[in-house]
């Protein structure tokens, strides 16, 4: 779920000045309102990106507190544009999440070396943010092939790891599975994906070969995922 000024948008291979309500695209949704949308899917859990913040456009953390009150028994994954440790420690003591993604777009290695001294790193999921296989980051450190970058967060005790290409969100364009493979033969933690999933035998497919879960919106949204799958379980 990305929001952007308050509302949820359909997300596509990242162009965010194109972005518009789901509403707009979705065959389930009339709403592009967050609160009505989660009352409408009634989701395990949610992975919830923060355009705003991610675009240094604002924020929306009255829409996250009012989401996280609302339903308490909801797991929210949340990307908030963590840029450094400040940032980490607000969305954390705030408890606007339960486990907290910092993505490559905004983060830093020194950010991941300083967060492993905290008891915070065990909120922490990593994105790994790609563009074109490229991984896109402003931090020269992390400028490096996709798979040396994935076995380079093995020193670091986060959660999991996203995998997350950008330029595949919201196309139903398909997996590179075989790529995603190597991403789990190479990683210590488990790996998550995200941008591309067309339906559930993509997503099966995943779990066949060790991936732990998925991002979808796209194909709910569309209906080549049935929201009972939603519902049913939070990862694979």
């Amino acid at each position: 779920m990305d929001l952007l000024d308050g509302v949820v948008v359909h997300a596509k291979r990242g162009e965010r000045e194109r972005y518009v309500p789901i509403h707009r695209f979705s065959s389930i949704v009339t709403s592009s309102n967050p609160v009505r949308m989660i009352e409408a899917l009634k989701p395990r859990e949610v992975y919830i990106a923060d355009l705003n913040r991610l675009m240094n456009t604002g924020n929306n953390r009255g829409v996250l507190e009012e989401l996280r009150a609302r339903n308490s028994g909801l797991m929210i994954m949340l990307d908030y544009g963590v840029k450094g440790m400040e940032d980490l420690k607000e969305v954390v003591v705030a408890e606007m999440g339960d486990k907290f993604v910092l993505g490559t777009e905004t983060i830093s290695l020194k950010l991941l070396e300083e967060a492993s001294k905290s008891d915070m790193i065990n909120k922490v999921t990593i994105s790994v943010d790609l563009f074109n296989n490229e991984v896109l980051t402003s931090d020269t450190m992390m400028k490096m092939d996709p798979l040396q970058l994935i076995k380079e967060l093995n020193k670091f005790p986060v959660r999991d790891v996203i995998v997350l290409e950008l330029n595949r969100v919201g196309t139903k364009s398909g997996i590179d599975f075989e790529f995603l493979a190597r991403a789990v033969e190479l990683s210590e933690h488990d790996v998550l994906c995200g941008g591309g999933v067309r339906n559930c035998e993509d997503v099966y497919k995943m779990a066949e070969i060790g991936v732990k879960g998925a991002l979808v919106a796209t194909a709910v949204h569309d209906g080549s995922i049935p929201t009972f799958e939603v519902t049913r379980r939070a990862n694979f």
